[in-house]
């Protein structure tokens, strides 16, 4: 556990190897993240705050703190102190108080974001250093607009390309990844998502995807898929020639199932993932995959999101599907929060469904991969029943076509299945998503149980009147 805590110039302390041990915090949760500095914090006095994450190896501390003294810029640290991250085993978040001007802190964040991840700034050091209340319930988020927190917590920005990446060696393309690096991060709830001005050679490479794809998904995808594509299409600009606005599409989306979109850096944690789901909000990139790969991708790109995710988000039935695995995540441990992730990976991004006598696919890693596509649905894949209790289990792969497919018989199945499964995670409370001030209810006692039944019955008093007026009128 480090704990330093000294009005002392970056450029005068010499650190050591760090071992795991002294990287391990006792601290067992998060407590809410507040992004506004205090009143007299940044503004008043120059004192600044940031959180980052690394991963927990020999030397990790020394290399991050090095960035604060780039260019002989004096920055006076205050205080340090880490904690294990709850989202990565082999993580630490570290808080670093320090006193600087607001330009150079500003200057400061952009040299970190290039090496570490920032996973909040301006936090006061009491709020970061909350306990858990006594139930020890991981923190998530109350309302929507603290999704913030979530979506901007990036275990692994677009831009960090693995050597292996087709665009690793490409200046440009890194350049333009750290592009939309910054829209995401910049992008706040409530705002409107920045319309992109594609390249023509990303408007190209999504033109290639999506006349390949299309050739296959009138036998390949389910109907809902083939119902909702054309109305894309219409309303959002779905074209070879064209790469939709997240815009666009979120609102399309909020109009056909109340699910909206916004824009993410690159990946998030499986709670910070699943967290959005149950606001019905989808994390979604907006970069193109490299040029000289179009049928490949390492990781999700805009046309796995848009051509895979987005025509099933507009149906009701599936929107509600993926909502309700987001709730059961929230306040739940690592371990079945993995459960979920699992399940989730293997019914939204790689499920099957029975239509007609025949199989379809709905998962979005299906429908955006040309090769995967046509391998699930022939006599080579090997197909089982989805039942969360052992899916839940199955190893995911990401370089390679999966092991074993999971079908269900519709969406209403796998969901029933999917919130029997729910019943069996272990949090000292039920969640009620409220719809009209976009936050979630904690179910935890009498009072806030009478609260929904209320509501419940004034919506059974409405569908009560109605069956009443098809008796009068219709004779039904």
């Amino acid at each position: 556990f480090i704990h330093v805590s000294a009005s002392v110039e970056i450029t005068s302390i010499v650190f050591g190897s760090i071992t795991d041990s002294y990287l391990y915090s006792r601290r067992p949760s998060f407590c809410p993240i507040n992004e506004t500095a205090d009143t007299q914090s940044a503004e008043d006095c120059g004192k600044t705050a940031v959180v980052f994450s690394l991963k927990n190896e020999v030397g990790c501390l020394v290399k991050a703190l090095r960035l604060f003294q780039v260019r002989q810029r004096r920055v006076n640290l205050k205080h340090i102190e880490s904690r294990a991250s709850r989202r990565l085993v082999n993580e630490v978040e570290i808080f670093a108080d320090c006193s600087c001007s607001k330009k150079e802190f500003n200057e400061l964040l952009q040299l970190l974001k290039d090496q570490v991840n920032i996973v909040s700034f301006n936090t006061p050091a009491h709020v970061w250093a909350a306990e858990a209340d006594g139930d020890d319930v991981p923190w998530f988020p109350m309302k929507i607009s603290e999704l913030d927190q979530c979506s901007h917590r990036v275990l692994m920005y677009g831009s960090e390309l693995d050597a292996d990446h087709p665009g690793f060696k490409d200046e440009v393309y890194r350049h333009r990844r750290k592009y939309f690096v910054e829209v995401a991060m910049s992008y706040k709830f409530g705002q409107p998502i920045p319309r992109i001005e594609y390249t023509a050679e990303e408007v190209r490479t999504w033109g290639v995807v999506f006349r390949e794809l299309t050739k296959l998904y009138p036998t390949h995808a389910c109907r809902e898929y083939l119902k909702n594509l054309p109305l894309l299409s219409k309303h959002c600009g779905y074209r070879e020639d064209n790469i939709p606005q997240l815009e666009d599409v979120s609102l399309f989306l909020r109009e056909r199932s109340g699910f909206t979109v916004r824009p993410v850096a690159g990946y998030l944690s499986p709670r910070d993932f699943l967290a959005g789901l149950a606001y019905r909000v989808f994390n979604c990139t907006q970069y193109v995959r490299h040029s000289t790969d179009p049928l490949y991708t390492p990781e999700p790109d805009t046309c796995h999101e848009l051509l895979g995710h987005v025509p099933l988000l507009a149906d009701p039935k599936f929107a509600q599907f993926s909502q309700e695995i987001g709730l059961a995540s929230l306040g739940a441990s690592d371990e079945d929060v993995q459960k979920l992730a699992t399940c989730y990976f293997f019914t939204i991004e790689f499920g099957l469904c029975k239509q007609d006598g025949q199989l379809r696919a709905y998962g979005a890693g299906l429908l955006s991969s040309i090769g995967e596509l046509r391998h699930a649905l022939s006599d080579q894949a090997c197909v089982k029943m989805f039942d969360p209790k052992t899916t839940c289990n199955q190893e995911c792969l990401i370089t390679t076509f999966q092991d074993v497919y999971f079908v269900s018989e519709s969406f209403e199945e796998a969901k029933e299945k999917m919130r029997e499964f729910a019943k069996t995670i272990k949090r000292p409370f039920s969640v009620y998503y409220n719809p009209y001030t976009q936050s979630i209810d904690l179910l935890k006692d009498t009072r806030s149980i009478e609260n929904v039944v209320q509501d419940l019955r004034s919506d059974l008093t409405t569908v009560c009147d109605a069956l009443g007026k098809m008796n009068t009128y219709m004779g039904i």
